[in-house]
């Protein structure tokens, strides 16, 4: 089971904060793996520990006090298919260092190439705590994320996942692990809350579906979820095709089977390459249906996705977690992102910042670097201002689930992704029926 709750954390972001408009990140340093300066394990005594709890700045809270030197350790695929995402994770944890490094606080990043691979993200993680990492973020994928998390538990340190939707990675059981994005249960359920919703609104229901999906942890976790609320919201799943995202290169006869099953919609769980792949296809054969939704769906939410298939992406939906596009502060962090990296940031990176954010928040309310410590200060956290369309603060459950993650539905609408839905995250309102090709 968890740990009792003992610390008091009232502790508002405006001095972690202070540092958002500050130095530049050195892009070459996001990458470059760094030995982890060595820092101080010791516990907050029973006194210093009942000062906190009664009165946070005169502890010293606030500023730091007691850890003035915390390491994160960053754990992403930085080479292979993933790379892209995995870079611009990791150059967002450095920036997020950057950004809330204060005088009582320094934050570094040491950097560890997962390469995709389960067995090498938990060799790595390893090794970055061994190096003297107090806690870590990562890791873009279920199955890597898993290993960490059993590192974690072992190591007592605690590991905030910044993308990684698999329900089992996070338990009562184990009290390191803590989720910022929504889990598989809520992708799914939201998704199928929300196609019903668009079919609904539009006066076109939405009753029958085919499911393409990636085989992986990842997309079978997210479709069982659908397949759960898909019942009670009437929707009927006709047929699932499943698929290798990492070796298919060809989906034309699944895209057949799609057309002969003739759905009200079609529904797409993967990541990017094969999103593409999939829509691309699904302009090719234009089979008949009112809507193609990417459920969790790596590509169809992101700016580059239309300007990759500009033929084959206008009226595409996404229901997936996703940035704050409403905000001022996501827009700067946003920006300057693109500015010292060259590319747009997607949202896994906005993620892979907010996970920095929530761990130097949990180290200056313990006012200890302590992996235990940290791990006990982030249960009882409460980010006010989550980067993500989520109704509220970032809270975490017993189970480590930050408790109001929540997707959005979105929109490929003239080129550009917008938010459609719910109406308080809205930039648009919704076109349906809607596909590439009509």
């Amino acid at each position: 089971m968890r740990r009792t709750r003992y610390l008091a954390v009232g502790l508002a972001l405006t001095i972690a904060l202070a540092g958002c408009g500050g130095d530049e990140a050195d892009p070459e340093e996001a990458t470059e793996d760094g030995a982890a300066t060595e820092t101080s394990t010791e516990a907050p005594t029973e006194e210093a520990t009942e000062t906190a709890a009664a009165s946070p700045t005169e502890a010293g809270t606030a500023s730091g006090e007691g850890c003035a030197e915390l390491v994160i350790g960053s754990v992403h695929p930085l080479t292979g298919g993933l790379a892209l995402d995995g870079t611009q994770m990791d150059a967002a944890t450095q920036m997020a260092a950057d950004d809330l490094s204060t005088d009582g606080l320094s934050i570094t990043i040491a950097s560890a190439d997962s390469q995709g691979e389960p067995e090498i993200g938990q060799t790595e993680a390893q090794r970055l705590i061994q190096e003297g990492a107090n806690a870590l973020v990562g890791t873009y994928q279920s199955a890597v994320t898993t290993n960490l998390a059993t590192v974690a538990q072992r190591e007592q340190v605690p590991l905030v996942i910044d993308v990684a939707v698999d329900d089992a990675i996070t338990s009562e059981d184990n009290d390191y692990v803590f989720r910022i994005q929504p889990n598989a249960t809520a992708m799914g359920t939201f998704g199928a809350q929300y196609l019903q919703a668009l079919g609904e609104n539009a006066g076109e229901p939405i009753e029958t579906v085919v499911y393409m999906h990636d085989e992986t942890s990842f997309g079978t976790s997210v479709l069982a979820a659908f397949e759960a609320e898909a019942g009670n919201v009437g929707i009927e799943i006709l047929e699932t095709i499943a698929y290798n995202p990492f070796e298919v290169q060809d989906v034309t006869t699944e895209m057949q089977r799609v057309a002969a099953a003739a759905p009200d919609a079609l529904v797409v769980t993967g990541y990017y390459n094969d999103g593409v792949l999939v829509a691309e296809t699904a302009a090719s054969v234009q089979p008949d249906v009112n809507a193609i939704v990417g459920v969790a769906q790596g590509a169809y939410d992101l700016p580059q996705f239309p300007q990759d298939t500009p033929d084959a992406s206008n009226g595409i939906f996404d229901s997936n977690y996703h940035f704050d596009a409403t905000k001022e502060r996501v827009q700067d962090i946003r920006s300057r992102f693109e500015e010292e990296n060259g590319d747009a940031m997607r949202t896994a990176a906005v993620l892979a910042y907010q996970a920095v954010e929530v761990i130097a928040t949990a180290a200056r309310s313990a006012a200890s670097c302590d992996g235990a410590d940290i791990a006990a200060a982030i249960q009882e956290v409460e980010v006010p201002e989550p980067l993500l369309t989520f109704p509220g603060p970032i809270t975490f459950d017993d189970s480590g689930e930050n408790e109001n993650a929540q997707p959005v539905l979105m929109q490929v609408q003239e080129g550009e992704v917008l938010q459609v839905y719910p109406e308080e995250f809205a930039e648009a309102e919704p076109q349906f029926p809607a596909v590439p090709w009509q």
